[in-house]
């Protein structure tokens, strides 16, 4: 028989197009007027008493970043009335990004929020059910007896900036836009939509896209492809309008077909991805919450079966302060199981940045906000869009109340793929959660026949289980689902070769898929993301600014600890709220710098606002605590590299960290080497030691030599450290043959996508090395401490470096003060060592992950940049070298050759200080950053650990004289693990309880011993939220010979939380 497929084939995409022009039958035009706000979004009431004027289709508004008002009125004739009239508007929407371009939000008269309008969604309802139902039960109506209709429309023109994630752009931010429009308006009309003739054509593009799916030979799709030309002869025949439920008839066996026991079941899940902020401000998301929320709670309407499931409690909270009435329906459809609340964090974090104690409050604060406000605490770990996920991430989300975990930004990965869709992923730990990745490698389907069968012949479980999930939405910028989705969806419910979707929740689908595959396999680790490695570094202001706000949120909730003992009061709402605003900034898009200049400039605003108001609530709680002795007390940072000082009485010594300390203090006579107690305030005459080993400063030929006793470090003409001898052990000398430490590199950064968020391995192909000085000079030489400065320059940016050694010390302190001028330039400071280290292990959030250095496989190799917290550790057997940090994240360790490239000649150990990245902020990093680090010789865990609190949580100086014992501390007896006490803080609950939160450090099995200052009456384990018992519990024991003394056992890693009770 004659092979006419091509030509039917033709014929139905024709088809196809012809219906897309009929789906609407226009009643009639609106007239429609605006305002322009004059600057920031203004509320309601502003924006009902301005004066509007009148605006046409083709007319030009703007500029970037500006919000308008429009006000549409039009009259729905009266014949229409009995139909579904819907108001159809564009307000100058270009291509298929619903959250990256021009949206609005359209209100009633009275000001209540109706539903957004975006690209994808034009439509807003003004009779029928649904939507207007839901309005005229709260007393209003959409259109008067005369069938008027008079809305406002609240509109953000938001650049497309779709285009600036490779290349440099002046629409970032508000100081720098062009000052002109940048859309045309396109006007807005009364529209009834034929809803025959927009079913068939949704059924023909669900079934032509099906048979697109299907092999050439196969039966399935000549059988598609006759009905679907059977349903064309019959519009043909009929017309479009007249045949389309009879070619509907025709079709609807084909897609009620059956799936078949075989078939893979979906379970379609509505999702909105909505950056907190990236390529628009904060303030733009606010407005992108109510605008998504409200149409999925249209959609939700239409739809009873529709699903859908939302994260962040932020998000929920910019909505119940900025509009109400929206979040009481959210709370409606939540009641009606529509609405499902997910991933209970504060909002989508980072996972590798933020330290071990935020990444707990991300869940708590979040979880807390969700039960107290939504009245629902969600149990799955909704995270699709983090660059890469810590290893702590299992245990800690589990000891949040969460049992299962969703991402698909491992797809991203551009070298290796994990082997699994669904799993078990078990953190450093041991702690399991179960796992899935979406087998459509996306978190915004459409619903599409190419998604659908993409997502089936991906699964990699086939054949051991037949569920996975489909998340469809709209997302990045918010948007959500559309009708289209849904219907779509609808569709594949049971047709023959296809996949079964099933409209679902995230809960109903791992509950499901867990029933179905409880022994699915296990990834055990972290999930590094082989993509992205730049964000590491990118905006290291906000590095800076997140570790130095989560150590002064640590010092605030000590002091609260102090003043909840004796019974002064602590302001928990307050201190909760600066957690919420620290949070934020942990959002996925900011700390990693990877938004435009509008959001990193804002963000550095409110590191330094947190900043302030923490130091004053620190500064309320000491004077409360000082009592007596002075009515007001100001407490300052001091210590290491800072000039402390208060004029007075005898200052105090505040160590609000767990570990002993013994460093140099500098205070207003002078300096001092002091020892102080973990968690403890005391006099500086009290804690004052003399020095055990004195610093020396030698000039010699060629150079200056810094020595102790213990290290003697050796730094050439040129300012680089040409040796550095460890002394305790007959003088090892640390430095790779001919090697030179601590210079300074600049690189070529020239990544070929995602400018701020990739860090390509090409660019260590190419260096220059800082290797000339200006000047050299020594600036400091006491028996307590001396330090020589370098300065150098490179084009038009500018270096002083300082190395520093200090007495009884066994670390070198290292700082770079930058003026950075760079552009496409990545700065590194490297150290080549002697040492034969085979593992890279880095600290993370409790605990520490061991990498290989060498690069035996493909996945050993794609991690040429990782990330780490305060400290590095890279060990021979009977000997380590420590690297500690104050701000820096991104590093890399590779293997040395020796001469003659026959014998491994040691390893290299470099940072990654700063880029100059130009997309999508183009002045991103530029300008004057310090940083600072450190080498200690022959250090262990308990060294490193130090050595990263001494760089980031500082000594504090105080007035008067004021002396505290610790709240908690660990006692070492012998055969004990290692544990640090990572927060000391009152319960959250305001009871008066005090928690004490500690982890295993060394990854084995063993005791530790808690000591409180004063015996507790009751002491019990509970998870991270302070509530229940925690389902692995820790041992815990009170010693009869000493009641402040308590023994807990531990396994690897395990993260203990104690509360606490006195009497």
């Amino acid at each position: 028989m004659f092979d006419d497929s091509t030509l039917v084939e033709d014929r139905i995409e024709r088809l196809h197009e012809r219906l897309g022009k009929e789906l609407f039958r226009v009643l009639a035009p609106v007239h429609v007027t605006a305002w322009k706000a004059p600057g920031e979004p203004v509320d309601f009431a502003t924006a009902a008493g301005a004066s509007y004027t009148p605006i046409a289709s083709g007319d030009r508004w703007g500029p970037a970043w500006s919000t308008w008002w429009f006000k549409l009125s039009g009259t729905v004739p009266a014949e229409a009335k009995s139909e579904r009239v819907q108001l159809r508007v564009d307000l100058g929407f270009e291509g298929d990004w619903a959250g990256n371009q021009s949206e609005g939000l359209a209100y009633t008269t009275s000001g209540t929020p109706l539903k957004g309008v975006n690209p994808m969604n034009r439509l807003i309802p003004l009779t029928g059910k649904g939507l207007p139902e839901t309005i005229a039960k709260a007393g209003e109506s959409l259109l008067d007896e005369n069938g008027n209709v008079d809305l406002f429309i609240e509109s953000g023109a938001n650049p497309n900036m779709g285009d600036y994630m490779n290349n440099p752009t002046d629409l970032g931010d508000l100081s720098t836009r062009p000052d002109k429009p940048v859309w045309t308006f396109g006007g807005a009309d009364l529209v009834v939509r034929n809803e025959s003739v927009w079913h068939l054509w949704l059924d023909i593009e669900v079934l032509w896209g099906t048979l697109k799916e299907q092999p050439k030979d196969s039966t399935l799709r000549a059988t598609l492809l006759r009905t679907l030309e059977e349903a064309a002869d019959i519009v043909d025949a009929e017309g479009i309008h007249e045949g389309a439920d009879a070619a509907r008839a025709h079709l609807a066996p084909v897609i009620a077909s059956g799936a078949g026991a075989s078939a893979q079941v979906m379970s379609a899940v509505g999702h909105a991805h909505i950056d907190s902020a990236w390529l628009w401000p904060l303030r733009e998301t606010r407005r992108k919450v109510a605008r998504t929320f409200s149409n999925v709670l249209a959609l939700a309407e239409d739809y009873p079966e529709f699903t859908f499931a939302c994260t962040s409690a932020q998000h929920y909270a910019w909505l119940k302060s900025g509009a109400p009435a929206l979040f009481e329906r959210v709370k409606d459809s939540i009641a009606k199981g529509q609405w499902h609340p997910a991933g209970g964090m504060w909002v989508e974090s980072d996972t590798n940045l933020p330290g071990g104690e935020a990444l707990v409050r991300q869940f708590t604060v979040g979880l807390n906000w969700m039960e107290r406000e939504l009245g629902v605490a969600p149990t799955c770990t909704w995270l699709p869009d983090s660059f890469g996920y810590t290893g702590a991430l299992p245990q800690i989300a589990r000891l949040s109340g969460m049992t299962t975990f969703f991402t698909q930004k491992l797809n991203w990965s551009q070298t290796n793929t994990l082997p699994h869709h669904t799993f078990w992923w078990e953190g450093i730990d041991g702690t399991r959660i179960f796992t899935h990745f979406p087998p459509v490698d996306c978190y915004d389907s459409i619903v599409s026949p190419e998604e659908v069968y993409k997502a089936g012949r991906n699964f990699k479980e086939k054949g051991r289980a037949k569920r996975s999930l489909l998340p469809y939405g709209y997302g990045d910028g918010g948007g959500g689902p559309v009708a289209e989705m849904v219907e779509r969806a609808r569709r594949f419910a049971d047709m023959e070769g296809a996949p079964r979707l099933e409209f679902d929740s995230p809960d109903g689908f791992f509950d499901k898929a867990r029933e179905e595959y409880p022994n699915a396999p296990v990834w055990s680790g972290e999930m590094y993301l082989e993509f992205h490695r730049g964000v590491y570094t990118s905006s290291a202001e906000l590095k800076r600014g997140n570790r130095e706000v989560e150590a002064k949120l640590a010092v605030l909730e000590w002091l609260g600890a102090l003043a909840t003992e004796r019974g002064i009061d602590y302001p928990l709402d307050e201190v909760e709220e600066l957690w919420q605003r620290a949070l934020l900034l942990q959002f996925h898009d900011i700390l990693p710098g990877s938004s435009i200049h509008w959001v990193n400039r804002e963000a550095r605003a409110e590191y330094e606002a947190l900043r302030t108001d923490i130091e004053r609530l620190i500064d309320s709680l000491f004077t409360s605590l000082a009592g007596e002795h002075k009515s007001q007390v100001e407490v300052r940072e001091g210590g290491h590299g800072q000039a402390a000082g208060l004029a007075g009485s005898e200052p105090t010594v505040l160590n609000p960290s767990p570990v002993v300390r013994r460093e140099v203090w500098e205070h207003s006579d002078g300096c001092s080497l002091i020892e102080v107690a973990p968690f403890s305030a005391a006099p500086l005459s009290s804690v004052e030691v003399e020095p055990e080993n004195p610093v020396t400063c030698e000039k010699r030929e060629g150079g200056t030599v810094l020595n102790n006793g213990l290290v003697e470090v050796v730094i050439d003409a040129n300012g680089l450290v040409s040796s550095l001898r460890d002394l305790e052990v007959g003088g090892r000398e640390l430095l790779a043959p001919e090697a030179k430490a601590n210079a300074l590199s600049i690189h070529p950064d020239f990544p070929s996508c995602f400018d701020a968020w990739e860090l390509q391995h090409q660019y260590k192909r190419s260096e220059t090395v800082l290797s000339e000085a200006l000047e050299v000079k020594v600036v400091r030489d006491t028996p307590c401490t001396s330090c020589v400065e370098v300065r150098r320059a490179h084009g038009d940016s500018t270096f002083t470096q300082r190395i520093t050694l200090e007495a009884d010390s066994r670390a070198v302190d290292f700082e770079v003060h930058v003026d950075w001028r760079e552009k496409h330039r990545v700065l590194r400071v490297g150290f080549p060592l002697a040492l034969n280290a085979r593992t890279d292990r880095s600290e993370i959030q409790f605990g520490h992950i061991d990498r290989a250095i060498a690069k035996n496989t493909s996945w050993q190799e794609a991690q040429f940049e990782v990330s780490g917290h305060r400290w590095a550790l890279l060990e021979e057997p009977g000997y380590a070298v420590a690297f500690a940090n104050s701000q820096t994240y991104g590093h890399d360790v590779r293997v040395l050759d020796a001469p003659g490239n026959e014998r491994r000649g040691g390893v290299a150990f470099g940072y990654t200080l700063l880029r100059s990245a130009t997309a999508p902020d183009p002045e991103v990093d530029l300008g004057e950053h310090t940083l600072r680090y450190s080498l200690v010789c022959d250090a262990g865990l308990e060294e490193a650990h130090a050595a990263g609190l001494r760089l980031t949580q500082p000594l504090r100086e105080a007035t008067p004289g004021f002396e505290v014992s610790p709240v908690a501390s660990i006692d070492l007896h012998e055969g004990d693990t290692l544990a640090f006490i990572d927060a000391v803080k009152p319960a959250d609950d305001g009871s008066g309880d005090l928690i004490v939160r500690l982890h295993e450090a060394e990854g084995r099995t063993g005791k530790a011993h808690v000591r409180f200052a004063t015996a507790p009456r009751e002491v019990h384990a509970t998870n991270l939220r302070e509530t229940d018992t925690p389902e692995a519990a820790p041992g815990l024991t009170a010693c009869s010979e000493d009641s402040s003394l308590y023994e807990v056992s531990m396994h690897e890693f395990q993260i203990v939380t104690l509360r606490v009770a006195h009497a």
